[in-house]
């Protein structure tokens, strides 16, 4: 089954924060999945759910076994103009995107860069410049980690929220993704109405643009904002993008006219954390071995040698600086696995 004892998960995280599971299996095939699943179950032992580490604050010990589903085939199903794309779980997402986008598919391109694995997308229901998952995922193939059994779920059934989704509520521990249906078009619908994308996007082309032409903006403009955690870690953006109401954001605005904000359908505005984060003056502050990114507020950074509380405390700290200054409360964005 490959099941490893001891296994060094420091690497497997990219905010480097140092982590040992106990066990750890990264099974390819979907019976695989299953056999580890019923010997976890049969033995009892805790099961952690990971991905490409991207959105994790893991704890320096982790007890029981550690699963990173591994499923890397994809296929297309066509259906005249829409096409469906089955993506195991275990497939990079950025890759799968620049693909797609180079066949001149429509639907994901603006969601380029984004790092992880496709099975963790619908957990966090990943999103940039103005598209969501949800916009895109038809169904999502799912392992019971009670019983085994495998079976969909639509998008309706998986309650999307502004990164949030059942994932993170009612199935929690209690399923593993496996594969995702995603829904593409050969029907041109580029959505660039979102920060300067249509300025990029226009300036790179001459004629219409393409789904691969938008992802190679979308790809430029994180590059220059965010930092590759190759290169310095961190788990790019740490907070969400905070909701408020429609009255509290009009009282911000008398006071901040040019605060950016999204009125949202629901009587809601989302307000941009990394703007306000940076308002208080924090942008490039750094605490021990933890930093805000010295270009965009919204990524907290790890220089190395860090513990997890520590990074907790200062994420904290920013938070209350936020709320002290503006009444806004910030809520961190990366999953805290438990020990």
């Amino acid at each position: 089954m490959g099941i490893q004892q001891s296994f060094d998960l420091t690497a497997a995280n990219t905010l480097r924060l140092p982590c040992k599971a106990e066990r750890y299996a990264a099974p390819s095939t979907l019976g695989a999945l299953q056999q580890v699943v019923r010997t976890a179950v049969d033995k009892r032992w805790a099961i952690t759910l990971l991905g490409g580490g991207s959105n994790v604050l893991l704890p320096a010990e982790l007890t029981g076994i550690a699963i990173r589903p591994a499923m890397q085939q994809w296929w297309l199903e066509s259906h005249g103009e829409e096409v469906i794309a089955y993506v195991g779980a275990g497939a990079n997402w950025h890759s799968l995107v620049m693909t797609l986008a180079a066949q001149g598919l429509w639907g994901i391109e603006n969601l380029a860069l984004i790092p992880g694995d496709c099975g963790a997308a619908p957990v966090q229901n990943i999103g940039a410049y103005g598209v969501e998952l949800n916009d895109v995922l038809q169904g999502v193939q799912v392992v019971d980690l009670s019983s085994g059994s495998v079976s969909w779920l639509s998008a309706q059934a998986c309650q999307f929220g502004y990164r949030d989704s059942v994932f993170k509520k009612e199935l929690a521990g209690k399923v593993v993704i496996t594969q995702l249906a995603l829904r593409l078009s050969r029907q041109p619908a580029p959505r660039l109405g979102y920060g300067d994308l249509v300025a990029r996007v226009s300036a790179s082309e001459a004629a219409s643009p393409t789904p691969l032409t938008v992802a190679q903006a979308v790809c430029a403009i994180r590059q220059e904002k965010l930092p590759d955690p190759q290169v310095l870690a961190n788990a790019g953006s740490f907070f969400k993008n905070p909701l408020v109401s429609r009255t509290q954001a009009a009282d911000l605005l008398q006071h901040y006219p040019d605060m950016p904000h999204f009125p949202q359908s629901d009587e809601q505005t989302k307000l941009a954390a990394g703007w306000l984060i940076d308002q208080c003056g924090l942008k490039g502050a750094r605490e021990g071995a933890f930093g805000v990114h010295a270009r965009q507020a919204l990524v907290l950074v790890h220089f190395g040698g860090g513990k997890r509380h520590e990074l907790l405390q200062f994420a904290s700290d920013i938070a209350q600086t936020v709320y002290d200054r503006f009444g806004v409360k910030l809520e961190p964005e990366p999953r805290l696995i438990q020990a």
